[in-house]
Order: structure tokens, then C-alpha cells, then sequence
């Protein structure tokens, strides 16, 4: 798989609380450049970057992040801001209390307002694996599809551990056909992206990503 392609599935994420403007124009320009699915940021910064750099850059962020367990009416207030600044795809946390407790139609109906709310554009739907039993993933599975989300998303890369190759191949067998897969969190090498990529997910969610293949997309581009 060329660098390129490889480059193409990935949403180029800085979610640190440290974040600087500069940090997030020096991402963006990578993106530009490098021609990466998206650029994924704190939700401050997106307006920001709309304004900047228009439509030569995919903005997606995050709602609910990192815990998840916000009010609804936050999660639907903060979505609603980010769209309104210009976000194209939106990365929700799931409450995972509420899950492991069971009340699936609370977590399936929560996902199913921020759908509704971003219409047409992407919503991901991150379920955060390392707090979860095999059983809770396959019903964060079943809340994800019945809620109409474009993405299930393994993890925020701020819980106690990031994608597996195993929740990958889970998911794959309880999500519905509309249902892509994204693996984020802890993903640093090439040979790691090109394997959640083969087994099937659609998006990668990493930081990483530009520094270890800009090279390679450079001779590539020769």
C-alpha cells in the first residue's frame, strides 16, 4: 500500500489539551500538503481554521470528548456550534457508564439525535474498547448501527488503551452494512496502519501518520 493511499483514510488528529494555534496551523498545512482525510482538533479551533483555510481542508472534531459522559443537550449544543464553524464530520463519545449499566436505548437514542442533527455530514461514533467486555462492545455495536452513525471508532487515545486489531475484527462481525470502522489510538507505525486498513477499517485516527510517511510520500510525488 503506497503512502499516498495510506495517507488518504487518515483523519490527522491534535486533541492535546496544549494545543497552540501554531500547533494547529502547522497540522493543517500538513494535511494540506499531504492530502490526509481530515484534520481532527479541539472544537475552539475549528471556525478558526474554516476561515483559513476554506474549502482546501476537511475539518472533523470532537463532541463529548474524552469522557463521554456530558448531558445529551451538551453533546447536541457543542455538535450543533461545530457544524455551525463549519465542521464536516463530527466524533462523539459514547456515555459509557450508561452502557455498561445496561441502558442501551439511552446510548442508541443519544447517538441517533447528533445524527439526526448532522444530516448529510459524518458522524463517528467512539465506543472507548479498553473499558469494555466483549459482550458491552458487541451491544455498543448494536447501539452505533441502530443509531444511524456513519462510524464506529474504536477509541479517544485518552483511556488506558488504544485500537486492537481484535476489536477491529468484532466489530466487522456486529455492525451493520452502513457501519465503516475507525481505529484510533496508539497507532505509530506504518506496518499498524496498513493492518487496521486491511482488516477493514475506513479511517484511522493518528498523529503519527504524516511524520513516519511524509518521506515516502515525497519520493512517491517525484
Amino acid at each position: 500500500m503506497k503512502a499516498k493511499e495510506i495517507l488518504s483514510h487518515v483523519d490527522h488528529t491534535l486533541l492535546k489539551q496544549t494545543a497552540t494555534w501554531q500547533d494547529i496551523e502547522r497540522i493543517c498545512d500538513e494535511a494540506v500538503q499531504y492530502h490526509t482525510a481530515t484534520v481532527m482538533v479541539p472544537s475552539c479551533y475549528v471556525k478558526r481554521i474554516k476561515d483559513a483555510y476554506g474549502a482546501k481542508l476537511k475539518v472533523a472534531t470532537v463532541v463529548g470528548f474524552p469522557n463521554g459522559n456530558a448531558n445529551t443537550a451538551a453533546k447536541l449544543a457543542e455538535t450543533a456550534q461545530a457544524l455551525a464553524d463549519g465542521a464536516e464530520e463530527i466524533d462523539m463519545v459514547i456515555n459509557v457508564g450508561c452502557l455498561k449499566a445496561g441502558e442501551t436505548d439511552f446510548v442508541t437514542d443519544e447517538i441517533r439525535a447528533l445524527k439526526a442533527l448532522c444530516g448529510d455530514r459524518v458522524l463517528k461514533v467512539i465506543v472507548e474498547t479498553c473499558f469494555l467486555t466483549e459482550d458491552e462492545k458487541i451491544a455498543a455495536c448494536k447501539c452505533v448501527t441502530e443509531g444511524g452513525a456513519d462510524f464506529i471508532k474504536t477509541s479517544t487515545g485518552f483511556g488506558t488503551a488504544g485500537a486492537q486489531l481484535a476489536d477491529i475484527e468484532l466489530f466487522k462481525k456486529h455492525i451493520g452494512p452502513g457501519v465503516q470502522m475507525k481505529a484510533a489510538g496508539g497507532i505509530h507505525t506504518r506496518e499498524e496502519m496498513e493492518a487496521f486498513l486491511a482488516a477493514g477499517c475506513t479511517r484511522l485516527g493518528a498523529s503519527a501518520a504524516v511524520k513516519v510517511l511524509k518521506d515516502e510520500y515525497d519520493e512517491e510525488e517525484k
